[in-house]
């Protein structure tokens, strides 16, 4: 029989349930999410860097941890180096590149699984922003 390992880390960062954070999160230890983060969230360099979001959590953005729990909704893409566990009320709109994967029945990923074996982990490019006013558009005949 198997014993399930699970990474436990201090929870140092909070996002409480009538807390929206407008902008970008980045933590070591621990962080949990109950409330609304429109912006990333990364951990910074921390091996053990646990990134929990419970069922009324929300993050509008991608996500950049080494484990995470997901009970909540994470609209934009998720990298994890190590393991991750989609609870049965996760809902993920975007891509997952996992080492580790755990999914409950329930739980909801609308774009691309991606398994990445060890040392392989990379980064999507990720486009510049388009400054305000300069969006490339065609007219028709063009």
């Amino acid at each position: 029989m198997r014993k399930r390992r699970h990474a436990h880390a201090a929870i140092n960062t909070l996002v409480g349930s009538d807390t929206r954070v407008p902008g970008d999160i980045q933590f070591t230890g621990g962080a949990h999410v109950d409330g609304f983060v429109k912006g990333n969230v990364r951990a910074l360099n921390d091996a053990n860097a646990v990134l929990s979001i419970s069922e009324t959590g929300t993050v509008e953005g991608s996500v950049t941890v080494t484990h995470l729990l997901l009970n909540g909704t994470v609209k934009g893409d998720v990298v994890v180096s190590e393991r991750v566990e989609l609870g049965q009320t996760a809902r993920v709109i975007g891509n997952v590149q996992y080492k580790l994967i755990e999914m409950a029945i329930g739980a909801e990923v609308n774009g691309k699984l991606v398994h990445e074996s060890e040392g392989t982990l990379v980064k999507d490019e990720v486009e510049e922003p388009v400054a305000l006013g300069t969006v490339p558009f065609k007219v028709a005949g063009e």
